[in-house]
């Protein structure tokens, strides 16, 4: 499963070349005494019971300590099945285990998507050697993306594959890190007053049940928290992301091409009179519900959320829904890492997509 990682150089924002030894996204071996959280698990991989749907990994969170969330196992969808995730800074490759014809469990950096954003994107190998007759062997095609904080306090990693006709086996893990980029203990310092808005980027793959195939997006993040009602009784989050922009597995934008297929099932749709800023079309945003017990005293987040179009009655209809999972961290709760993952019809065809993306966005 996933241990809590050594400190991260900065460096490995946008290069990910400096030097240095594996950066294991393992769990901690700690004890399972159900925590704050009021569950079980741990690095078992058992599911902890909580009342906020938290994804398997730390038994005991707090805000002074490490916390660490992976996808829970499902036998039925294939998620949740990678482990072993680490990553090495000398080679600027990833490891990961438990997922069936990936090549010898080492990916590197991406040829025809090295990068979305920020964010690095990672590949498996194309073809393996029989080392019993030394025949080339075909594959399946994984990619990675992998994020972390300009501080080096906060990170993720998703790993998914089109090379099924459903969504076939990956996971993810995001989580706040024992230290910082500088060695420095990473405590979370959750305020009590005020509200606070926070931006930053988003990248994701799509897969699809029903199709093979994979897909990039990218966007803007953004989360609003008003703190003086972040208890049990309120809300006090929202996440948003906009300028979602869709792209082929070669890097070729593919938005207008979907929105087209889109339109041609919804005569009445409204394509998205908002851009990117450079006249792009984008995907309708992404919001969440806003509904009370979504966050806790630890930083954790857990919130629904869904993508919608407007129409040119007045109506609207969803294209996709889901959840985010997000931990806080720092100073006055500076950064926030998460992930999501939404699902919805893929309007060129009678499969249905899955969208899985991370997030992490600096207090402005």
């Amino acid at each position: 499963m996933f241990r809590i990682p050594l400190s991260i150089a900065l460096a490995a924002v946008l290069s990910l070349a400096a030097c240095g030894g594996p950066n294991p996204f393992n769990a901690p071996e700690e004890e399972t005494d159900g925590g704050t959280d009021g569950g079980t698990g741990g690095d078992d991989g058992t599911p902890i019971q909580s009342d906020r749907g938290l994804p398997p990994g730390t038994s005991s969170p707090s805000p002074d300590n490490a916390i660490v969330r992976y996808e829970a196992n499902d036998s039925a969808g294939g998620g949740g099945f990678a482990e072993g995730i680490e990553y090495d800074r000398a080679t600027d490759t990833f490891t990961v285990d438990n997922l069936a014809f990936d090549g010898d469990n080492t990916y590197a950096r991406g040829t025809a998507v090295s990068s979305l954003g920020p964010f690095a994107v990672y590949e498996s190998d194309v073809t393996t050697t029989d080392p019993v007759t030394g025949n080339v062997i075909d594959t399946f095609p994984y990619r990675g993306i992998y994020g972390v904080s300009r501080t080096g306090q906060t990170e993720f990693a998703i790993v998914r594959t089109g090379g099924y006709l459903n969504y076939g086996f990956g996971g993810f893990v995001y989580q706040r890190n024992a230290e910082d980029a500088a060695g420095n203990p990473v405590t979370l310092d959750l305020p009590t007053e005020g509200d606070a808005e926070y931006a930053g980027d988003y990248a994701g793959v799509r897969i699809f049940d029903g199709r093979g195939g994979l897909e990039y997006v990218t966007g803007d993040a953004s989360m609003l928290i008003d703190f003086k009602d972040f208890n049990d009784s309120q809300a006090g989050v929202l996440l948003r992301v906009r300028n979602r922009r869709l792209y082929d597995v070669n890097g070729n934008d593919i938005t207008s091409a979907y929105l087209d297929a889109l339109e041609a099932d919804n005569a009445d749709l409204i394509r998205p009179r908002a851009n990117d800023g450079s006249g792009n079309e984008v995907l309708a945003n992404i919001g969440s519900r806003v509904n009370p017990n979504v966050a806790d005293a630890n930083g954790e987040i857990v919130q629904e959320i869904f993508a919608r179009y407007s129409e040119t009655d007045g109506t609207s209809f969803e294209a996709g829904d889901g959840q985010y999972y997000a931990i806080m961290s720092g100073q006055n709760a500076s950064e926030i890492v998460g992930v999501l993952v939404m699902e919805g019809a893929d309007a060129r065809s009678d499969a249905t997509f899955q969208e899985t993306g991370g997030f992490i966005v600096y207090r402005q």
